[in-house]
């Protein structure tokens, strides 16, 4: 590498770097409003510079890399979007991550303090062995077993439409159970 392509490398990096710190707070804050979780977003913040700092040769002829950074990352946020989008309409889901989030979510409290998730499991284990056993083994299957609603359909014989309400019910059942557990 000659001193010429070191020195527009550096500036590049330079260009980078300043990108990454004045447009981070705003990717970041896109995705959270988006419903991402902390963690995700920045994974996919990340991944976008990565992919950048890949095309560090083509920055010279960038004119606004902030912007051409935000087009990139719409477009994996378009991306993310339409495979999500398939995904459901497949019956697939994240059950167990998605399911714990809609259980903590509903009770109403912060699960990374240690203390208060030790307990949460405890009062998780009851408030399980407390629900009906249909809804029990249909949050069961999927948060364990990693079942999907077809899957799981074409096992028990019953609807899509009667499993994902069984599910519903054991959600606002737990959820309703730690707010319990939480008040007391």
């Amino acid at each position: 590498m000659n001193n010429k392509e070191h020195e527009q490398n550096s500036a590049s990096r330079r260009r980078l770097e300043e990108a990454y710190a004045s447009e981070k707070p705003r990717l970041m804050s896109r995705l959270r409003a988006a419903g991402r979780s902390f963690e995700e977003a920045e994974d996919m913040v990340h991944d976008v510079y990565v992919e950048t700092m890949e095309r560090l040769p083509i920055f010279e002829g960038i004119r606004s890399l902030p912007a051409w950074i935000h087009s990139l990352f719409i477009r994996r946020m378009i991306d993310l979007w339409r495979h999500e989008k398939v995904r459901a309409a497949s019956g697939e889901t994240d059950v167990a991550e998605d399911t714990l989030r809609e259980i903590i979510a509903g009770a109403g409290f912060d699960p990374l303090e240690g203390y208060v998730r030790s307990c949460l499991v405890d009062a998780l284990n009851d408030a399980m062995r407390a629900l009906p056993a249909q809804q029990r083994q249909v949050v069961e299957a999927q948060v364990f077993g990693g079942k999907t609603f077809k899957e799981l359909a074409e096992v028990s014989g019953e609807s899509i439409d009667t499993l994902k309400a069984r599910k519903r019910y054991a959600v606002q059942n737990l959820s309703k159970a730690l707010r319990h557990w939480i008040s007391k």
